[in-house]
């Protein structure tokens, strides 16, 4: 079948804003070249190989092809010879297919607009067009659009979208149905009754983009509960690598081999590696939920605070394991493709040293009132584990450095205790150890120790009192920078610290064993600087006692109905679904009666195009009663519907041959009875866009004729 240009425009249409719902994996812009260009093609080619009836039954293939040179030359031009496609370029396709959706799934979204991670969305575009389109000349406009809807689906289960977003996509995707829906409509009819035609469709287009607008704007936009991205992580070589913690000592042993330059971030006092939040009493344990570093990370949904972009140069990095010197929040990397642990900042990377990159974080811009007053954000406790067999005397001990419960305030009061009652060991018999036994002899008996364990100390310690902290490993920056100039960071300033999750803040540095050190306290808006002046304002031990509950109120009243008060939303949500379920689920059973009819065999297909007449004219509520035959129908329609008798009168010779001729109707006789159907349906039509409209809602012709 030949096609028309709008229907098949519509369907292209349709595949694009299927594949548009993806930019919460990649962002919006980068998908509209690679997915426009291959539909303008496919477009393109289905209209002019159409021309020729030789090669109709090729305008799969045709268009198939056309569509993946297009994609080939939109995103894969580097594997091609000036254009024309290689070796290179099959791999790259046939790589696209089965591995990017899995590689973007494995990134940090908004992804890099890599062809290896983002191919597989044109070619599912492609695939629904190309299937769209020869559905719609063999199925009709609804089953043309199925493939599309599936990518809609399955783009949702990838990243669902919420908000404003959300409504663009529903409109958009209404936009492509409802056009096709109309275009398809109006080839069927003459000019005059086109009008008409739009005129019907204007309060359902205007009600669904009400709807969309209304549900966009007031239905809250709440997280995914389940997307694919949840158990998809980038795998990491299995090798054995020595933690950070345990090479602690052995960096300060030897202060002066340099192991990384910096170049900018004025302000910062320190430089994590590696984060560790799992212990089980014997050792630390990091995370493993490596994700590529996408092209922009965002800060999380707990920083509620407002948070500052900044930038430095990290170069020469000498560290002997896959670790980067990285900060807290991570924004980008150029120059590198690492891995990053999105809950902890950590960036991994298997690239030779030694290796150079510009990092790009976010600094939470906290203010130094609210953040010694701020609670802690129990909302990440989840991530951490736990502290193993706490050994005894320690729970008790925690009980003295944590009088109160647990808050910023009392998480500072804990590394204030550290800091006065335990020194901090130098020389070259340096204690080592970070497991409960000697974190036990540390806090109980020799009161000395390096950062390695004031930093595992303090986090066992907060974790007993319901202070939700981690240990981190880095380097602090060297006391004696020169501010604005780069500096060398070497092993002698290795270092291991405490980080506690303050709420709208997320992970707060302390400093309990008191080496950190800056040159630069002009930096009076960071979080460094705002934690210090809440360490100067703690108050004194015995103001942090937990002051006395408030007694209860009495209660006064009936208790069971206190409180409760009348769902007016599920009121006022009751008719909304009643109406749409009405106004959807009639014509759609009426649409696929119509279907289930037309198919029948033999002469099943003119009885059922005879009840498809007696149930349309039904609709339109003209008198019909069990015993009337196709002639008492004409008769009694012919005084209010002259337009539809033409198409009775052929209904009726079809009817009497198939039934009585006793010859076989064949696939004719049915071709023609429901030519008849759509004579009398446009002849019905003519009453006008009102009456059309109670027609297609009205539901008694779905019941059997009495």
């Amino acid at each position: 079948m030949r096609p028309k240009a709008l229907p098949v425009a519509c369907v292209l249409l349709a595949a694009v804003v299927a594949g548009l719902l993806f930019a919460p994996v990649f962002g919006g812009w980068p998908l509209v070249l690679p997915l426009v260009v291959p539909a303008a093609a496919v477009f393109a080619v289905a209209l002019l190989g159409s021309r020729r009836e030789t090669l109709l039954p090729w305008r799969p293939v045709l268009t198939l092809l056309t569509g993946l040179l297009s994609i080939v030359e939109t995103m894969l031009w580097p594997t091609t010879a000036v254009g024309f496609p290689t070796g290179a370029t099959i791999r790259a396709l046939a790589d696209g297919a089965t591995d990017s959706w899995r590689l973007a799934l494995q990134s940090t979204w908004p992804a890099q607009p890599d062809p290896a991670l983002m191919l597989f969305v044109p070619l599912l575009a492609l695939v629904a067009g190309v299937l769209g389109i020869e559905l719609l000349h063999r199925w009709g406009a609804l089953v043309a659009l199925a493939p599309s809807f599936a990518v809609v689906v399955l783009s949702q289960f990838f990243g669902a979208s919420t908000g404003l977003g959300a409504t663009i996509g529903a409109l958009a995707c209404a936009a492509a149905a409802g056009a096709l829906l109309i275009a398809t409509r109006a080839e069927r009819i003459d000019h005059g009754r086109r009008i008409s035609t739009l005129l019907l469709a204007t309060p359902t287009v205007t009600l669904a983009v009400i709807g969309a607008l209304a549900g966009g704007t007031l239905l809250p936009a709440a997280e995914s509960r389940y997307t694919l991205r949840d158990d998809q992580f980038a795998p990491l070589a299995e090798s054995r690598i020595t933690s950070p913690l345990d090479e602690l000592a052995d960096r300060l042993a030897h202060p002066d081999l340099p192991v990384f330059t910096v170049d900018g971030g004025a302000g910062v006092d320190r430089w994590p590696v590696v984060v560790l939040h799992e212990f089980d009493g014997a050792g630390w344990t990091p995370g493993g939920r490596y994700r590529k570093l996408g092209a922009d990370l965002r800060p999380g949904k707990e920083i509620t605070v407002a948070v500052e972009r900044r930038t430095a140069e990290i170069g020469a990095v000498r560290l002997d394991g896959p670790w980067l010197p990285s900060q807290p929040l991570p924004a980008g990397v150029d120059g590198l493709e690492p891995l990053v642990e999105e809950r902890q900042g950590s960036l991994f990377t298997r690239a030779p040293g030694p290796v150079g990159y510009t990092l790009s974080w976010w600094e939470p811009q906290a203010d130094p009132n609210a953040l010694g007053d701020a609670a802690v954000d129990r909302s990440l406790a989840g991530e951490l584990g736990g502290v193993g067999q706490v050994p005894p005397g320690i729970a008790g001990l925690a009980g003295v450095a944590v009088p109160t419960r647990p808050t910023f305030q009392a998480a500072l009061a804990l590394e204030k205790y550290l800091r006065e009652n335990y020194r901090l060991a130098d020389g070259p018999n340096l204690p080592t150890g970070n497991s409960w036994p000697q974190l036990k002899k540390f806090l109980l008996e020799t009161k000395r120790g390096t950062s390695e364990q004031f930093a595992a100390a303090y986090v066992a310690l907060a974790r007993i009192k319901g202070i939700p902290a981690r240990l981190v490993v880095g380097f602090r920056a060297p006391a004696d920078r020169i501010p604005g100039r780069p500096y060398t960071v070497r092993n002698g300033n290795a270092l291991a610290w405490p980080e506690v999750a303050v709420q709208g803040v997320g992970w707060v540095p302390l400093d309990p064993s008191g080496t950190t050190a800056t040159t630069d306290q002009s930096q009076g808006s960071g979080l460094v600087a705002a934690t210090a002046e809440a360490r100067a304002g703690l108050p004194p031990p015995e103001q942090l006692r937990d002051p006395p509950l408030p007694e209860a109120p009495a209660a006064t009243g009936p208790g069971f109905w206190a409180g409760w008060s009348f769902p007016v939303e599920i009121l006022l949500a009751v008719p909304v679904l009643a109406a749409l379920l009405w106004g959807f689920g009639v014509p759609l059973a009426k649409a696929a009666r119509a279907r289930r009819r037309r198919r029948r065999p033999g002469a099943g297909a003119v009885i059922g195009a005879w009840e498809e007449v007696r149930d349309r004219l039904r609709a339109y509520r003209v008198p019909v009663s069990t015993g009337m035959t196709v002639r008492d129908l004409t008769a009694a329609v012919a005084a209010t519907d002259g337009a539809a008798v033409d198409g009775l009168r052929s209904l009726g010779a079809t009817v009497e041959f198939a039934l009585w001729s006793g010859a076989d109707p064949g696939p004719d006789a049915g071709r023609h009875a429901w030519t008849a159907v759509g004579a009398v349906r446009r002849g019905l039509a003519r009453r006008g866009p009102l009456a059309r409209l109670r027609a297609a809602l009205n539901p008694k012709p779905l019941r059997s004729l009495r």
